[in-house]
């Protein structure tokens, strides 16, 4: 963590008792509210007093095998969830982001939803059902440092309950001054697949494992295992969003991305599963894994 960050308390509350289920989510001193339901527990959902305030919502699922959402918004979110119920039958998870006071207004929510639906097409990872990106509504200069500020402690918590559609992985490149040679990172790993031609570079930083823009990967997931390979729908989410591009028979990495793993990272240049703590080496040939319990008798 870097100096000056301060940590934040996260409270989970499953309504159910069940991880599966439906699920609140506050964090103290934040005037948000967060809940968090599968399709087949709407109607609970919706009698609870949060579902009749103004704010915005998610709907998650598939269409056509491929990951889909939609980003709207409502005075009473429970009246446009029960339109959504009939008019929409790809969904199966609904997330309700509300004030716990109920004292987002109409301008409020019209801005929530023209900034969630910016942030979610700059990520690229997860297609919308929207049409256009809706215009933000005029609010005052302090009222809209006070929606982004909303916005920052959505970011947080959204990833906490499982919803990554707005998480920026790409990286961008360390620059240097012109007068300064470029700093070298104090780690670096290299991958090499010389059975297919691809190599790639990955570096720590700040606790993510990066892979260098450059970077080469399968042009296509060969795993036998790809209708259940999280990795599998990684390396198609980047291809679409343009993290990866084609170049040849493979692709490169256009932009630094950050894995959540060295297996994560190396399972996307393999196009297939892969154990990334032996895969990925320093430049001596010592393995991720070697390094790792380096550090740790350190």
């Amino acid at each position: 963590m870097s100096a000056g960050v301060l940590g934040r308390s996260l409270e989970l509350y499953f309504i159910d008792g069940r991880p599966d289920g439906m699920l609140t989510a506050e964090v103290f001193n934040w005037t948000g509210h967060v809940l968090v339901t599968p399709r087949t527990r709407l109607k609970e959902a919706l009698s609870r007093p949060q579902s009749s305030f103004t704010g915005v919502y998610l709907l998650l699922g598939e269409r056509d095998g491929k990951p889909l959402a939609y980003i709207g918004e409502g005075e009473d979110i429970a009246a446009r969830m029960k339109s959504h119920e009939a008019n929409k039958d790809w969904w199966t998870t609904a997330v309700l982001v509300t004030s716990a006071a109920n004292n987002l207004h109409k301008a409020h929510a019209k801005f929530l939803e023209s900034r969630l639906v910016e942030e979610a097409r700059k990520v690229g990872v997860m297609p919308l059902d929207n049409g256009n990106t809706p215009p933000r509504p005029g609010l005052s200069e302090s009222a809209r440092a006070n929606m982004e500020a909303f916005l920052d402690y959505l970011f947080m918590v959204l990833p906490a309950v499982r919803i990554d559609m707005f998480v920026q992985n790409v990286r961008p490149a360390a620059l240097a001054a012109p007068s300064t040679p470029a700093i070298t990172p104090s780690v670096q790993f290299t991958l090499d697949y010389p059975k297919q031609g691809l190599k790639a570079v990955a570096v720590l930083e700040d606790g993510e494992f990066v892979v260098q823009a450059g970077s080469q990967a399968r042009a296509a997931w060969e795993g036998q295992e790809k209708a259940t390979s999280a990795y599998a729908s990684l390396h198609d989410d980047l291809k679409r969003s343009g993290v990866l591009i084609p170049h040849g028979n493979h692709c490169v990495f256009a932009e630094n991305y950050a894995f959540s793993s060295p297996s994560a990272a190396a399972a996307v240049v393999y196009g297939r599963q892969a154990q990334g703590t032996t895969a990925w080496k320093t430049s001596i040939g010592q393995t991720y894994k070697d390094w790792e319990a380096a550090q740790l008798a350190d």
